[in-house]
């Protein structure tokens, strides 16, 4: 096999990945693009199909699968970062409390920007923390527009509810009192990629003392504006890529 890695099993299933490039591919037509058995052909296909690097069309017929998507806004997270910093100083700055910016990863969120207030009581949670995804308005956001079955089992043992979240995707926004930590209060909304995924959330933390008991009210519509910032940074970039790839193909 061309370009092989010495790692049979993937070099086929890249094969079959690249024949679906050229579009949706019944067995038969998989079979003749890759040149692969057709068992063969047939069980990596469905194993891709599993881990939803492959789907199906209404056809029937295999598709690249979304998990790819996925993975290239993942790619692009250095350009989140880096336009993170400025609209999370901006958070910080108008709203006189923390600002952090958290990604999915599996059961947990992780911190990946943060804009801490320089004097005062603060809620630190410093770049590159681990937080549960079972507490806090941050693990709402990044659990509220996930598929059904996964935010079924993401909702085992988590301090707030399915009508939460529904409440969450109502709003656009999660807030959330002393869920996570007691004294706390935080304010989340959602960061977009290109394909309309929840790729991130942004959020506000502090005492209760300042953000009350009804933080939404107080600071909801300034955090949707910082992550819609995110969200456009992302589409922008997105369309960028898509011109320059048109522009190297023409």
């Amino acid at each position: 096999m061309d370009n092989s890695s010495g790692v049979g099993v993937l070099d086929k299933a890249a094969t079959v990945l690249g024949a679906l490039e050229a579009g949706p591919a019944t067995l038969a037509q998989l079979v003749g693009a890759t040149g692969l058995a057709r068992p063969t052909a047939h069980r990596l296909a469905v194993a891709l199909e599993h881990h939803r690097l492959v789907s199906r069309d209404m056809q029937g017929r295999f598709v690249l699968g979304p998990r790819l998507g996925e993975l290239a806004s993942a790619a692009g997270e250095d350009r989140l970062l880096a336009a993170a910093g400025p609209v999370l100083g901006a958070l910080r700055d108008h709203t006189n409390e923390s600002a952090q910016l958290f990604r999915r990863q599996g059961d947990q969120r992780i911190c990946v920007a943060a804009a801490e207030r320089p004097v005062g009581l603060r809620d630190s949670i410093p770049v590159g923390a681990t937080l549960s995804m079972l507490a806090g308005s941050a693990a709402q956001v990044l659990l509220a527009w996930e598929e059904p079955d996964r935010l079924h089992r993401g909702l085992q043992g988590a301090s707030f509810t399915a009508t939460a979240l529904s409440g969450v995707r109502r709003r656009g926004w999660a807030q959330s009192v002393a869920e996570r930590e007691p004294g706390v209060a935080s304010v989340s909304a959602p960061v977009r990629g290109p394909s309309g995924r929840v790729v991130a959330a942004v959020s506000i933390s502090g005492p209760i003392e300042r953000l009350s008991r009804q933080p939404g009210r107080l600071h909801a519509a300034t955090v949707v504006a910082g992550a819609n910032k995110l969200t456009e940074v992302l589409r922008r970039h997105h369309a960028m890529q898509q011109q320059q790839q048109q522009q190297q193909n023409a």
